[in-house]
């Protein structure tokens, strides 16, 4: 007898539908075709289980199985159920007049019980763009899955409850989540606000105008100045989510298993924090089998470097073509996967290998050589992608003490949403750019070009501290979003100066002052 069942196989991002194929004829030979991995292979030995436990006689025959398409890898254990229900269909246990409107994935326990898989909410639009009339997953996955709409999506405990829906011995309603009620109900709950940030409002002023332009930064202070303090409260005043990207950011976290239990969409922006020590592989995503790196998982979010320098240094150039491409491509020899990594990239570091310098509190015992050496970590074509470059100072004790509470993160999330609506205004015509950042050269001369008071303070400055060439642009960028911030039409003389102020380590004479 044969048996078709369906369900699907996830690379990256792509789904494609994968069509189980089961013939009973008379042997007693297993046999399993279509490139499986050994997570499919091994199916087999937790099926057998499964189904003993759940009252059903494995069959004492010549069972054949055919993955389709058969030259398409497949990965995983979520297999185990369309497996499953495809052997007891053709066993003439489970009813198969239906079975042709079902996706099914899952994984399953010695027991019978269903486990949870990764890229249920991708698998979901699959399922719904091939016109299937339901969806069976695992009960942890069921909040995910449930985001389509226009689709049947059932959350299973085990085999036999599977079992029953289809033979319709039993009443299971489809799981309805509103998606929309609960996306924007959770899109401006933070724990951290920057009201909790005493005085540092020349660094605060440099975020706000880095998340007004989607612009890359990098803080650079002595240890306890806040920097990474500041950092974590970035996600607090960057423009909310739309549904568009909170759908795209989720189905990466559902390839990758980070999704939390009983989570449906992604309402706030993605804030990564990998450790110094990470590797290439765990940053930009890769591996025997391909998962998205910490790059993917930041995407239309934030990805924070505390301590840059102490990076590997290796680790930290294959940033460089992401940030540009905001893409990332991994290639294998049969097939190449490619995840989204549209994100902000923020560091930290300390001035230099004791951390003191210029800090009014402490004395740096480092000397320049050690400082510059210390700054060499960070090559040339990195920094040349980051837009913004602060320095820190820590705020006395007898400040902290005085201060009153800082501007809330909502007031400062009010401007940047307004400067980034002319942003979105002005780049309607043109696909891929949604914020300065993004400009490109030509259309910096467009967009961003200064009168000639604005020239002749930017030749002065780029003489006077010995700016690199690579400044240039950069400034323009800056200027362009401290005058969207104000409302302003063109980019005027003191949105110049504001945007040559951050520019701290593009000085040739970075390394001398203060000593």
């Amino acid at each position: 007898m044969l048996v078709k069942t369906y369900s699907a196989a996830v690379n990256g991002l792509e789904v494609t539908t994968v069509t189980v194929e089961i013939s009973l004829t008379r042997g007693i030979m297993f046999h399993l075709s279509g490139l499986a991995d050994t997570a499919v292979k091994e199916s087999h030995d937790r099926i057998v289980a499964a189904l003993l436990n759940n009252g059903y006689k494995f069959p004492v025959a010549d069972i054949t199985v055919n993955m389709a398409p058969a030259d398409l890898r497949k990965e995983g254990s979520g297999y185990d159920l369309p497996l499953a229900i495809g052997i007891l269909a053709a066993m003439e246990k489970v009813e198969t007049e239906n079975l042709d409107k079902y996706m099914f994935v899952g994984e399953l326990g010695l027991d019978g019980r269903l486990q949870p898989v990764r890229g249920a909410l991708p698998i979901a639009i699959r399922a719904r763009k091939e016109q299937f009339k339901a969806l069976i997953v695992p009960r942890q996955n069921i909040r995910e899955a449930a985001v389509v709409n226009n689709i049947d999506v059932y959350g299973m405990d085990s085999l036999a409850d599977v079992i029953a829906f289809i033979n319709g011995t039993a009443e299971f309603e489809p799981t309805r989540i509103d998606t929309r009620r609960e996306f924007y109900e959770q899109q401006s709950n933070f724990d951290l606000d920057f009201a909790d940030v005493r005085g540092q409002e020349n660094v605060k002023r440099a975020m706000e105008v880095a998340a007004a332009g989607g612009h890359n930064m990098v803080m650079i202070g002595p240890p306890g100045s806040g920097k990474s303090m500041m950092a974590k409260r970035l996600p607090s005043i960057l423009p909310p989510l739309s549904l568009a990207e909170s759908l795209e950011t989720t189905q990466i976290h559902s390839v990758a298993g980070k999704l939390g239990k009983g989570m449906s969409l992604i309402s706030q922006r993605p804030f990564r924090s990998p450790h110094h020590t990470i590797s290439q592989v765990a940053l930009v995503g890769g591996g025997m089998n391909p998962q998205p790196g910490e790059i993917s998982l930041a995407h239309n979010g934030v990805l924070f470097a505390d301590e840059l320098p102490e990076f590997n240094k290796a680790t930290l150039e294959v940033l460089r073509q992401p940030l540009e491409d905001r893409k990332i491509t991994i290639a294998r020899s049969k097939y190449t996967i490619e995840y989204p990594c549209s994100f902000m990239f923020v560091a930290s570091m300390n001035p230099c290998p004791c951390g003191y310098f210029n800090d009014p509190t402490h004395h740096c015992v480092c000397t320049p050589g050690q400082i510059q050496r210390y700054m060499n970590k960070i090559s040339g074509p990195l920094l040349d992608r980051i837009d913004i470059q602060v320095e820190i100072t820590p705020v006395p004790f007898k400040d902290i003490s005085k201060a009153q509470p800082g501007e809330p993160s909502s007031a400062i999330r009010d401007r940047v949403i307004k400067a980034r609506h002319r942003q979105e205004e002005r780049f309607k015509d043109i696909p891929g750019v949604y914020c300065n950042a993004q400009m490109t050269e030509r259309m910096i001369h467009q967009y961003a070009e200064p009168d000639e008071t604005g020239i002749n303070l930017l030749r002065m400055a780029m003489e006077r501290l010995n700016l690199s060439a690579r400044a240039y642009n950069r400034i323009l960028k800056v200027a362009r979003t401290i005058a969207d911030l104000e409302g302003c039409e063109n980019v005027q003389s003191n949105h110049l100066a504001e945007a040559i102020s951050y520019r701290n380590l593009d000085r040739s004479d970075w390394a001398e002052r203060g000593l």
